[in-house]
C-alpha cells in the first residue's frame, strides 16, 4: 500500500504539472483554442486531457491511454461521479509509465524539444521584422551607382558635339567651286569688255584720216575734244552742210572760208558718220545745187561745185530745209540723227516760210537738229530772226565777219553747243 500511496502522489503531481504546461502551452501556441481549454477541468474524465500532457512526458504513452479510454468509453458516464473507478485508471497508467519511462525518457525529451519549437518559430519570425531595418541602410549603395550613370550621360554630349563639327564644312566647299575657274574666266572677260564699251571709237579711225585726208589731222583731233566734252564720244549721225549763194556771199567764196568750214565739218563727221561722207546743198532763191564732200574728195571742192552753179540770187531758208529732209530720208534708215550745219550771212527773205518749214521738221523729223552759222557782223539786225527762232530743233553760232581766222576748236563749240541726239 505504500507504493500505491506514493504512485498516486505522483501522479497527481505529475497530473497537476502536466494540467498546468498544457495551460501554458496551449495560451502561448494557439490562442483560438483557449475555448476548449476551460472545458477540461469541468471534465476531468475527458480523455482529451492526457493527449497534450503526454508528448512532452511520454510519446509513447499517449498512443496506449486511448485505447483502454476507448474500451471504457461507455464507462465514464457512469464513473464520472466515481472516483474509484479513476484511481484503477491511474493505477494502470502508473504501472504502464513505470516499466516504459526509463528506456523512453530520452525520447520524449527531443519530441518536447521538437513541440515547442513550432511556438518558438512564430517568435524568431516576428524577431527579424525589426532586423531588416538595417538592410535599408545598405541600399544605400546604389547611390554611387546613380553618380556612375551620369558619367555615360555626358559621353553622348561629346559624342553630339563633333556633330555640328561636319555640318558647316560640307556648305562652304560647294561655296568655294563655282569662285575659281567661272569668276576669273569672267572677269577677265567683263575687264576686256568694259573699255569697248566706256571708251568708244569715233566712227573713222585717225590712222585711216591720216592716210586718206592727212590735211583734217587737226581738226579731227579737236572735234574729238569737243565731242568728248559734251558727252557725244562714239555718237553716230548723217551730217549735211547748207551753204548760203546769195549775192551777199562772194567775198566769202572767194577768201575760202565757204571751202574752210567745209573741210571743218567733214573733219567732224569722219567721228559721227561710218561712211566720212558730208551732203552739200547750195540755195538761194531756190536750191542751186547739190554735191558731196569725202575724204578722199574735199580738197578745193566747194569751189568747183560753185563755180559750177551759175547765177547767185535771195536767200530762202525754207527751200534749202525742205531740200535737206527729203534727201535724209531717202538716203538715211529712219530714225537715223542727222547733224545740220546751216551757214547764212543774213535772215531769210520769206520768214513765215523758214519758221513753218523748221516747225514741220520739229514735228515729223525730231532727230534732225539745224545748228546755223552766220557769217557777218555779229550786231546785224538780219540775225535777229536767229536769235529769236525758237522751233526747239535749231540753234545759232555768230561766226563774225572773219570766219575763217576762226580755230576749229571754236567753230566745234558753237556747232555742238545744244546738239543732243
Amino acid at each position: 500500500m505504500g507504493i500505491l500511496t506514493l504512485l498516486r502522489n505522483a501522479f497527481g503531481r505529475s497530473r497537476k504539472e502536466r494540467a498546468a504546461q498544457t495551460e501554458g502551452a496551449t495560451q502561448e501556441t494557439a490562442p483560438a483554442v483557449t475555448a476548449p481549454e476551460p472545458k477540461l477541468p469541468s471534465q476531468p474524465a475527458a480523455p482529451a486531457e492526457p493527449d497534450p500532457s503526454e508528448p512532452p512526458a511520454q510519446p509513447e504513452a499517449t498512443p496506449q491511454v486511448p485505447e483502454p479510454r476507448s474500451e471504457s468509453t461507455p464507462a465514464p458516464a457512469a464513473a464520472s461521479t466515481s472516483t474509484s473507478a479513476d484511481e484503477h485508471d491511474l493505477v494502470k497508467a502508473a504501472f504502464t509509465n513505470i516499466t516504459v519511462p526509463k528506456p523512453t525518457d530520452p525520447e520524449p525529451e527531443p519530441e518536447s524539444e521538437a513541440t515547442p519549437e513550432p511556438a518558438a518559430e512564430p517568435q524568431p519570425e516576428a524577431k527579424p521584422d525589426p532586423q531588416p531595418e538595417p538592410k535599408p541602410k545598405a541600399e544605400p549603395q546604389p547611390g554611387p551607382k546613380t553618380e556612375t550613370a551620369p558619367e555615360p550621360a555626358a559621353e553622348p554630349q561629346s559624342e553630339a558635339e563633333p556633330e555640328p563639327a561636319p555640318t558647316p564644312a560640307p556648305a562652304p566647299e560647294p561655296a568655294p567651286d563655282p569662285d575659281p575657274a567661272p569668276t576669273e574666266g569672267e572677269a577677265e572677260a567683263t575687264k576686256a569688255t568694259p573699255p569697248e564699251a566706256t571708251a568708244p571709237k569715233p566712227a573713222t579711225s585717225a590712222a585711216r584720216l591720216r592716210s586718206q585726208a592727212p590735211g583734217l589731222t587737226t581738226a579731227y583731233k579737236a572735234a574729238g575734244a569737243a565731242l568728248k566734252k559734251h558727252g557725244l564720244t562714239g555718237t553716230r549721225a548723217r551730217v549735211h552742210l547748207v551753204l548760203d549763194r546769195s549775192a551777199s556771199m562772194r567775198a566769202y567764196f572767194k577768201d575760202g572760208s565757204a571751202q574752210a568750214l567745209a573741210e571743218q565739218t567733214l573733219a567732224l563727221a569722219a567721228h559721227l558718220d561710218p561712211e566720212a561722207a558730208v551732203h552739200v546743198t547750195f540755195f538761194s532763191t531756190e536750191v542751186d545745187g547739190t554735191g558731196e564732200l569725202t575724204l578722199a574728195d574735199h580738197e578745193n571742192k566747194i569751189d568747183e561745185l560753185h563755180g559750177a552753179l551759175g547765177r547767185m540770187g535771195r536767200t530762202a531758208y525754207h527751200a534749202a530745209v525742205e531740200a535737206v529732209l527729203a534727201h535724209h530720208a531717202e538716203h538715211a534708215p529712219p530714225g537715223t540723227p542727222a547733224l545740220v550745219v546751216f551757214q547764212t550771212d543774213g535772215a531769210p527773205d520769206a520768214k513765215t516760210p523758214a519758221t513753218q518749214s523748221l516747225t514741220d521738221a520739229a514735228a515729223n523729223h525730231p532727230n534732225v537738229h539745224f545748228s546755223f552759222v552766220a557769217f557777218g557782223d555779229p550786231e546785224n539786225k538780219a540775225f535777229d530772226y536767229l536769235r529769236k527762232l525758237k522751233t526747239g530743233n535749231a540753234s545759232h553760232f555768230l561766226a563774225g565777219e572773219t570766219p575763217k581766222e576762226l580755230t576749229d576748236k571754236e567753230l566745234y563749240e558753237g556747232v555742238l553747243a545744244t546738239w543732243r541726239p
